[in-house]
């Protein structure tokens, strides 16, 4: 092998090991100005795409430990990997596709794992991280909140209760003194008579 395809597989080998995943796509039939703005859009999720020769990614990907991937790689071939969630690189790649009717999804890797078109679409369909990080998050704080407002229910209620005796406390001293008064307005309607 030329020094020139060490150095290539080298790379690809450096950016196997540091994505836990990568998809193989056919950008057969982008345009540049199409394959740039997919490139754009990748980025903005924390993922990169990069045009690969099939029969040096086959050597990386075997490098790599990944798979031997002799066969499957055939046409124009890019490969797409990242750092972050799989999930949001393959609904960019969702999106893009519904959009543009390219790239064609092959396959993917998710930490040493094939994964085929189908399931990959599952994974795109599925909400982003930080979603499911803040409905986990709903979850398990509920019970504390529950648990909060119970052991505070005692406490409110009890202070309702002494809410509404400073509130009937005056109306039952004026009704006290309203018997007397009527007494008084009879004894006087009386004595006058």
């Amino acid at each position: 092998m030329r020094a020139e395809k060490k150095l290539i597989t080298k790379e690809y080998v450096s950016r196997l090991n540091a994505s836990p995943f990568f998809m193989v796509v056919d950008y057969k039939g982008l345009t540049v100005r199409q394959f740039t703005e997919l490139r754009k859009r990748l980025n903005k999720g924390g993922s990169q795409v990069h045009v690969v020769k099939n029969s040096i990614f086959g050597i990386a990907a075997k490098e790599a430990g990944v798979a031997d991937l002799a066969g499957t790689l055939a046409g124009q071939l890019a490969v797409v990997t990242g750092e972050r969630d799989i999930s949001a690189a393959a609904k960019t790649l969702k999106t893009f596709q519904s959009e543009f009717e390219k790239p064609k999804l092959k396959f993917g890797y998710l930490k040493q794992q094939r994964l085929e078109t189908a399931e990959l679409m599952a994974l795109a369909d599925l909400p982003s991280i930080e979603v499911l990080r803040g409905k986990l998050l709903g979850v398990l704080q509920a019970p504390a909140a529950q648990l909060a407002r119970l052991l505070n229910t005692p406490a409110t209620q009890l202070a309702r209760v002494l809410q509404a005796r400073v509130v009937k406390a005056p109306r039952e001293r004026t009704n006290e003194f309203q018997p007397r008064e009527a007494a008084e307005a009879e004894k006087t309607e009386i004595s006058t008579k």
